[in-house]
Order: C-alpha cells, then sequence, then structure tokens
C-alpha cells in the first residue's frame, strides 16, 4: 500500500489562516507585523525566492519592506542599514537573502540583525537558545518539518528520528527540534559508513543533504515517515528531491513529495516567526 502523502501546500494555506488572523488583531492593536527583506546583488533564484517573500507578507496583512541594492554594495554599508533596521520600531523580522557577494562575511551580517528580529533563526544566539531549549526563533526549514510531521499525528515520543545531514540551517537544528519532541535522535552524514544501517531502524527520515537517490526503498524501516527536504533536479530537468520517492513511498506510511512538501513551509514558517516577534514586542 502507497504512503500517504504528506500535503505542504494545504498545511501551509492553513497555517498562513492562521498568521493572517493574529497579524490583524496586532494590526488593530496598532502593531502591524513588519519585515524586512534585503536583497544584495542579482542572483536569479534569490529574486525568486524574495518576491515569494514580499507576495507572503502582503497576503498575510504584514507590512512589507523590501530593499535590493547592487553587488559592489560595501559590506559596512550593509551592517549600517542593518543597525538602522533594528531600531526602527516598525520592523519585526530582518530576513538578508544569501548568498551574499563573496566581499561581504555573511555570518557577521547575520550577527548583526538583532537577536529579537532574527526570524531566520541564524544566528549563534537564537542556535544557543535552540540548543538550551529557551524560548527563541526556529530555523524556517526544520520548523517546517516538525509541523509536518506534527500533521500526520504520530507521537514522536520514543520514536527513533534519522536525520540524513548536519547543516547549520537544516540538519543540526532538526536534531535538536526532534530532541525537544522526545525522539531518540541520530544524524547522519558523508561521513557516516553505512547509511541504511541507521535509516532501517528509523520510525523518522528526513532527508537533507542535497543529494538525488540517496534515500532508496531498501533503506526505509516499513511505515516510517520520511520528509524529504532535498531540492535537486532529475535528468529531465524536473525537480525532485533527495528521496527515491517512486520507491519509497511503497514502504514509507507518510512521505513528503518534492515538490508540495516541505518547500512550501519554509516560508510560511518565517510569516509565523514574524509574527511572533511583533507578538513579544
Amino acid at each position: 500500500m502507497s504512503a500517504q502523502l504528506i500535503d505542504g501546500i494545504a498545511l501551509s494555506q492553513k497555517l498562513r489562516a492562521e498568521i493572517a488572523a493574529r497579524a490583524a488583531v496586532l494590526t488593530a492593536q496598532g502593531k502591524q507585523p513588519g519585515l524586512a527583506v534585503i536583497l544584495v546583488g542579482d542572483d536569479p533564484a534569490s529574486h525568486v525566492y524574495v518576491r515569494n517573500k514580499v507576495k507572503g507578507c502582503e497576503d498575510a496583512g504584514f507590512y512589507s519592506l523590501k530593499e535590493q541594492y547592487p553587488a559592489d554594495l560595501s559590506e559596512v554599508a550593509l551592517l549600517e542599514r542593518i543597525a538602522a533596521l533594528n531600531a526602527d520600531p516598525k520592523i519585526h523580522g530582518i530576513l538578508v537573502q544569501m548568498p551574499l557577494p563573496k566581499h561581504i562575511n555573511p555570518h557577521k551580517v547575520i550577527e548583526a540583525i538583532s537577536t529579537t528580529k532574527d526570524v531566520d533563526g541564524y544566528s549563534v544566539l537564537s542556535a544557543g537558545e535552540l540548543m538550551t531549549g529557551l524560548e527563541g526563533f526556529r530555523p524556517c526549514t526544520p520548523y517546517g518539518c516538525m509541523k509536518l510531521i506534527e500533521s500526520t499525528g504520530v507521537d514522536l515520543k520514543g520514536k527513533h528520528a534519522v536525520v540524513i545531514g548536519r547543516s547549520n540551517t537544516v540538519g543540526k537544528p532538526m536534531g535538536l527540534l526532534l530532541l525537544q519532541a522526545n525522539a531518540t535522535v541520530t544524524i547522519c552524514h558523508s561521513g557516516t559508513p553505512d547509511l541504511g544501517v541507521f535509516t532501517r531502524q528509523a520510525d523518522v527520515v528526513v532527508a537533507a543533504v542535497g543529494r538525488r537517490n540517496v534515500l532508496t526503498a531498501d533503506m526505509v524501516k516499513p511505515g516510517a515517515i520520511v520528509i524529504d527536504v532535498g531540492m535537486n533536479r532529475n535528468d529531465e530537468g524536473k525537480l525532485c528531491g533527495d528521496v527515491d520517492f517512486a520507491g519509497v513511498k511503497e514502504v514509507a506510511s507518510h512521505i513528503t513529495p518534492v515538490p508540495g512538501g516541505v518547500g512550501p513551509m519554509t516560508i510560511t514558517m518565517l510569516l509565523m516567526n514574524t509574527v511572533e516577534a511583533a507578538e513579544r514586542t
């Protein structure tokens, strides 16, 4: 029997309706949620991402500020602009679209954003808050993955979760969020000698390495939940994930498709973090 699809589009729409309702309450109180998005340079993919983020803000009733700068913008000028936005009471979240031009240090930029406005959840302090269980902003993609898992109705307590990937933006925070939900967590990566040994024990697998077919049907425990964070292209140029979807869906109990799974959730959780930032002020 084929796995049940976890519909990221439908869940995203439901959550965005809730976000819009919360934003309307804040706006009525004179505190409209505001998100500033900064784009430096002309990376085509970044333009698409920024456009989608701005549209998401507008649809949710947020105040949206988009600022675009040429690729030769100095690091000092960018840091000065972030400082000004940190002090702007109309702005509750600041996002600087990555990647940045090579002459700008991304770590310096991320750390310049006020922790109260770090709605991407990428700063060292935000990572520390996640690590220690304090209330902070969770990185948007793993936060979205947790919402997708929750939507299955499966209680993670006592379950074994395997995360494939150890990036600072997805793999590591994903592991921490799963730990918070009382799962037993294993993080695998390029140095793991036999990935299947671990994934075949897993009740939940989150694949986030950016490599096609890293997880195949013979590597999945029957009835497992499979979350595919990957975004790749197959030989025909079509979008695909890290999971061999056709094979794995015949073994898993629940699986996210690509596209239409994790992707729609990332911007939704950015909006969620922004409305939470406004509620905290």
